[in-house]
């Protein structure tokens, strides 16, 4: 289980810097995380049965809906209570995921012991967050949960083939060109060491703590990761429609052809990948010749991939689409002319 935690570090031999809205970003990060928790460290199974006692469990908040949440005895009511707090996370954006989350609540040195890291402000794994209940140097407690929460969307979204918790979700990863900068050095998804302002896991989570921050009228703020991630409008609408709209898994359709007696021996039928991921073209042609089909750039220039056979009337042609918005499929029949058929699986 990958173990995603939010620390404070010092930019400089004084206190880290604020995140608090409305500031500028600080010049060096607020936010760092420890080391990726490989073994040991939180589990739904540890937490409750930790030396922390806790008040909560399902509770139906102010939206109607419930939520599980457990806030630290160590905060007395009129400080830190339940409802208040279940009210809270159920006023984020958020999709179906909200019913598989567990919450706790607690204070920084309970974090820090339940989280396993020191400084450590939250953390997020298997449908389970941590977060403080108080402001620490100037780090409110409601942005943790705002960017722990980013996790529980991720984590909880179909981006194939890549992991939405390390690479962020599809719409959004798309929009953020993760994959091309991926294959070219400036982000690494899953890194949570010495790469975590360029790991896009981390930037998805900020962009969904921005989210609810700017809807809720406040400024920008983005100190956390690296800057080429500040999400403009158009990918906080991203960030918004893989939350309400989850991706729910590759579109299929088929496309007709035929070749006529005394027509070319090419044929071709432009092809948009709006969103990147895995494509799948399969050419049936008819019995006793052989049709093959290619996948080429938007200009018809580049061969990007070519179909092989796959059975005795069929080819198969697979792609990794990382950038590309729009391609074309050529087939061209090698034997008597006839009908075929593509059937395209695209994300």
């Amino acid at each position: 289980m990958r173990i995603h935690k939010l620390a404070l570090i010092a930019a400089t031999a004084g206190l880290a810097a604020s995140v608090q809205l409305g500031r500028p970003p600080a010049p060096a990060p607020a936010f760092h995380p420890s080391a990726l928790l490989r073994d040991g460290g939180l589990t739904v199974r540890d937490l409750p049965a930790s030396s922390v006692s806790w008040r909560g469990g399902p509770v139906v908040a102010a939206t109607g809906e419930s939520v599980k949440l457990f806030v630290s005895n160590a905060y007395t009511p009129d400080v830190n209570d339940v409802q208040p707090w279940a009210d809270f996370v159920a006023g984020l954006i958020h999709g179906p995921e909200l019913a598989l989350l567990t919450a706790y609540i607690a204070t920084p040195a309970e974090v820090e012991t339940l989280c396993d890291g020191v400084n450590v402000l939250g953390c997020y794994g298997d449908d389970t967050l941590v977060a403080i209940g108080e402001p620490v140097d100037g780090v409110q407690p409601q942005e943790v949960v705002r960017h722990e929460y980013g996790h529980h969307v991720a984590a909880n979204r179909l981006n194939p083939p890549w992991l939405a918790v390390d690479w962020g979700t599809k719409r959004w990863a798309t929009q953020q060109s993760v994959c091309t900068r991926s294959n070219a050095g400036s982000a690494y998804p899953g890194d949570e060491g010495l790469k975590y302002t360029l790991n896009p896991g981390e930037a998805f989570a900020e962009a969904y703590r921005v989210l609810n921050d700017t809807r809720a009228g406040a400024a920008l703020d983005w100190p956390l990761v690296d800057p080429s991630f500040l999400p403009d409008a158009v990918a906080l609408q991203a960030v918004a429609d893989d939350v309400s709209v989850p991706w729910a898994g590759p579109t299929a359709s088929v496309v007709h052809g035929r070749f006529t007696p005394s027509g070319r021996r090419t044929w071709t039928t432009p092809l948009p990948t709006p969103l990147d991921g895995s494509l799948t073209v399969d050419l049936t042609f008819p019995p006793g010749t052989h049709y093959a089909v290619v996948l080429t750039d938007g200009a018809g220039t580049r061969v990007l991939a070519r179909g092989f056979p796959s059975g005795a009337v069929t080819e198969r042609l697979t792609y990794l689409v990382c950038g590309g918005r729009t391609g074309l499929l050529r087939v061209t029949r090698h034997g008597r002319p006839g009908r075929f058929a593509l059937h395209i699986t695209r994300p």
